[in-house]
């Protein structure tokens, strides 16, 4: 297993978890607030051209309070050494904002790479009230608050929506994202879906389309944080009404008035649990924190549940993963690796 940590460290963890070894040539990150080395995955031809992509907060030129962005790059993996090493994006423009990197990475059927980005939780008073944060998300001339969706080589993918400009030209996929943190390729439609952070009680799971627009920071199902979401105002906080039709592209599901915080996000294909094929799986950091399950009739969701695991409480579930033997493996904030199987 091949996992990235925040401070900056890549390791290869034997199947059994018994080994650990450090892999060389990682580029230096901007580990403040969230940032970090962040999503790896395998190209999709990896068994016969070992090339790796992985994402990490780029810190910009100089020292002291500097700007930082949400890069990511290529490399050759050869035993535990990166080698031929080649950033292939970065995020536009950088600013010195430690939050909402997004930067979750996933491989279309075609090949194609799909990069979720976060807004970078800014304000901009001359725009927006600061209760509501700037429209980054909705300019198409930055990439923040975007997917983007590129080549292997970084060039912009051909059959994007032709919706960007500028420094984003070519490359937008969707917009009007807060902090998409999970990505993942449906395994029969092929479609996108993501989980996004959304503010206070606005956690998202949504279906990504071309040229689709998401909302932020116009309209949530959240509430600005502190707001009374419930009780006598029974959500009339929530920002711009909360309904995103006919204008946005509505969720699949949301979580409110608490929020999960959605970290991952995978679709269940193992044998190991035949009763949850074509789920969708996510962890969560927040409030219900742990494993979600998500049970889809077709695009809409049917139903939803935290799955009662063993030794996960108090955990903050980072990643949710499937291995080649169906079971699942977690990674949690505090540093452990967990293999869910039956017993």
């Amino acid at each position: 297993m091949l996992i990235t940590q925040k401070s900056g460290g890549m390791v290869i963890v034997s199947a059994g978890g018994g080994s650990k070894v450090s892999v060389t040539g990682v580029p230096s990150v901007a580990t403040g607030g969230q940032g970090g080395l962040l999503d790896v995955v395998l190209d999709p031809d990896f068994a016969t051209t070992p090339w790796i992509y992985f994402s990490y907060s780029e810190a910009g030129a100089g020292s002291g309070s500097n700007p930082a962005g949400t890069a990511v790059a290529r490399a050759q993996l050869v035993g535990n050494a990166l080698q031929n090493l080649t950033v292939i994006f970065r995020q536009s423009p950088k600013v010195t904002a430690n939050n909402h990197f997004g930067a979750r990475l996933a491989f279309r059927v075609d090949k194609t790479l799909f990069i979720t980005l976060g807004e970078r939780q800014t304000y901009d008073s001359a725009n927006l009230t600061a209760t509501r944060g700037a429209l980054f998300a909705q300019d198409l001339s930055t990439t923040r608050g975007k997917v983007v969706r590129i080549q292997r080589d970084g060039s912009p993918a051909t059959g994007n929506p032709g919706i960007g400009s500028g420094a984003a030209a070519g490359l937008l996929w969707s917009y009007g994202h807060r902090n998409p943190q999970g990505a993942a390729i449906h395994p029969t439609t092929g479609d996108l879906w993501v989980t996004e952070h959304g503010p206070q009680g606005g956690d998202e799971l949504n279906r990504v389309t071309s040229g689709g627009n998401y909302g932020w920071p116009l309209v949530s199902y959240g509430c600005v944080y502190g707001a009374s979401y419930s009780g006598s105002n029974n959500g009339a906080c929530r920002i711009g009404g909360g309904t995103h039709a006919p204008g946005y592209s509505e969720p699949a599901t949301y979580w409110g008035p608490t929020s999960i915080a959605p970290s991952s996000l995978m679709f269940y294909t193992g044998s190991g649990f035949p009763e949850w094929q074509g789920n969708a799986l996510l962890g969560a950091l927040g409030t219900d924190q742990g494993v979600w399950r998500v049970v889809l009739n077709g695009n809409a969701v049917a139903s939803r549940e935290l799955l009662s695991i063993s030794g996960l409480a108090g955990e903050r579930v980072r990643l949710v993963r499937q291995g080649p033997d169906g079971w699942l493996y977690l990674l949690t904030d505090s540093g452990k690796l967990i293999r869910v199987d039956r017993p």
